[in-house]
């Protein structure tokens, strides 16, 4: 680990157990806790890239390691929230699609890389990620957030529409990838 893209990547992957160990926490802080956690650790998603891409510090390691510290991130907020019932309901089905989705398209990355044959991220992907990132800051805050601001509401919202992306993009890395096979 020899640059500060890849500290920037792994700090983000440090950030997963505090953020798991805020739900515990009692009250509003709980929520408001994670929710910080979370966005700073989007924040370092950002800035990894932007530090490699700008100072030339581009590695193997790093190309690895970012994909894994996105999913870990989002899985982990994902089941936490399920287990604290801040997703419930019919919204745990888009929180199922999300999750298995990044397990389908990792795989088959994996696989293709054997092949020595890329599948790059789209822009659609990108969107995808985006309102899954929404959804969950939404749903960490959830009702520790002002009487205004219908978090709950907006955070399920925003991860059924991630969850009718990743299908569509799950769906399309597979369409690409089977012709590989």
């Amino acid at each position: 680990m020899n640059n500060l893209a890849n500290i920037i990547t792994f700090s983000r992957i440090l950030m997963i157990p505090l953020m798991i160990a805020s739900f515990y926490i009692k009250g509003d802080l709980s929520n408001w806790l994670s929710f910080a956690i979370f966005t700073t650790a989007g924040i370092t998603d950002f800035l990894d890239g932007y530090v490699a891409r700008k100072f030339n510090q581009t590695s193997r390691l790093g190309a690895f390691m970012d994909p894994i510290a996105d999913k870990l991130l989002i899985a982990a907020a994902l089941m936490m929230m399920v287990a604290f019932d801040r997703i419930e309901g019919y919204s745990v089905i888009a929180a199922i699609v999300i999750l298995c989705r990044e397990f389908v398209v990792s795989g088959l990355r994996e696989f293709l890389a054997d092949l020595k044959v890329s599948l790059p991220v789209t822009y659609l992907a990108k969107w995808k990620t985006t309102l899954q990132i929404f959804a969950l800051g939404f749903l960490l805050v959830g009702d520790a957030s002002p009487d205004m601001i219908p978090a709950i509401m907006i955070g399920d919202w925003c991860l059924w529409a991630a969850a009718l992306l990743t299908l569509y993009t799950g769906y399309d890395y597979l369409k690409s990838g089977l012709k590989h096979m």
